[in-house]
């Protein structure tokens, strides 16, 4: 019972900490952001470059699309510009988990010593709270609340860790894993969390706090977090509800754009999995930070020259409304 309350503490540290931490980075990016966003993506190359930047920078790819389809909702933005955007965004939500994966130095020494998550998260929160009261400008509070928010994030992840560590060696527990071993079963786990949390990089670094058990593998880890990314396309869809058809494309693209790459990915992985090209190593939570962005650099590589496929599919499934139909048809004539 006493396990069950830490992780629940650890989880809700670790949100509450992932919560303030991208809304204080948001708020220090500045309002410019968007105009920034519409402004630089010419093209869908620029686009997925643009998109990782900011999103490796408010560290939320939900934030990040939902921008997305409030510009294209205003018509600052096209829907041709959305497309890299919407990728970058899935590819710069990568960092939170490689940040997190820096308690794996746990057994290091010396100056490595400094980044392990159980050092960096009481100097973080020390220094933000400092910057939050020392600061005279909004800009450097929100920085320091950001910094603040990364510390509390960082406690929540050890909180996690430490509370599971015991499931290594329960029985119950390994029946557990080899149900959502099944790729369905953890890509449909890995959707339910991610639209739950309403974070992606929430339900990766709760996946990392179990990898740090070493019970997790390739066969679990690979499916749970193509699910994950399709999860995180809950936030964009919501947000597009009642909008301009683009906006309401805009988001499903974000969706098409991860079940693409999960039906194309995931046999493919399984495949060379069965066939023994891939060992079944067991990860840890650098593992899967590796896992999580290689799928998300290769779902990228795969479908970016496909993009105006995506666009098209997305245009078809949201069709003009009566209204502008008819506003087209008497430009016609």
């Amino acid at each position: 019972m006493n396990g069950i309350l830490e992780f629940i503490g650890g989880v809700a540290f670790f949100l509450f900490g992932m919560t303030v931490m991208s809304r204080s980075l948001q708020a220090f990016a500045g309002e410019g952001l968007s105009g920034t966003l519409a402004r630089l993506c010419r093209t869908p190359l620029r686009g997925v470059a643009i998109g990782t930047l900011v999103t490796a920078a408010i560290q939320s790819s939900s934030a990040t699309t939902v921008m997305v389809v409030g510009l294209v909702n205003a018509g600052v933005m096209t829907l041709h510009q959305a497309v890299g955007v919407i990728m970058g965004a899935n590819l710069g939500t990568t960092l939170t988990a490689w940040l997190l994966s820096l308690s794996a130095l746990g057994g290091a020494g010396g100056i490595l010593a400094l980044f392990r998550t159980e050092t960096l998260a009481p100097l973080l929160a020390l220094a933000g709270v400092f910057l939050m009261m020392a600061a005279r400008s909004e800009g450097k509070r929100q920085l320091g609340s950001g910094l603040a928010g990364l510390g509390v994030l960082f406690a929540g992840m050890e909180a996690m860790t430490m509370a599971v560590a015991p499931l290594a060696d329960n029985p119950q527990f390994a029946e557990l894993l080899t149900f959502f071993g099944n790729p369905l079963a953890g890509v449909l786990a890995g959707a339910v969390m991610t639209a739950v949390l309403q974070s992606s990089s929430a339900a990766v670094g709760i996946l990392q706090s179990f990898a740090a058990t070493g019970v997790i593998g390739l066969g679990l880890a690979v499916p749970v977090i193509m699910g994950q990314n399709i999860g995180t396309c809950v936030t964009a869809l919501l947000s597009s509800v009642g909008t301009e058809p683009n906006a309401r494309r805009a988001a499903l693209i974000h969706l098409y754009f991860n079940l693409a790459g999960t039906a194309v990915l995931l046999p493919i992985f399984y495949i060379l999995y069965r066939l023994g090209v891939i060992p079944p190593l067991p990860l840890g939570e650098g593992g899967i930070a590796l896992v999580h962005t290689a799928f998300n650099l290769l779902s990228t590589a795969l479908l970016l020259p496909l993009s105006g496929g995506l666009l098209s599919l997305a245009t078809r499934s949201v069709p003009e409304g009566k209204s502008k139909r008819r506003l087209l048809r008497n430009r016609e004539r």
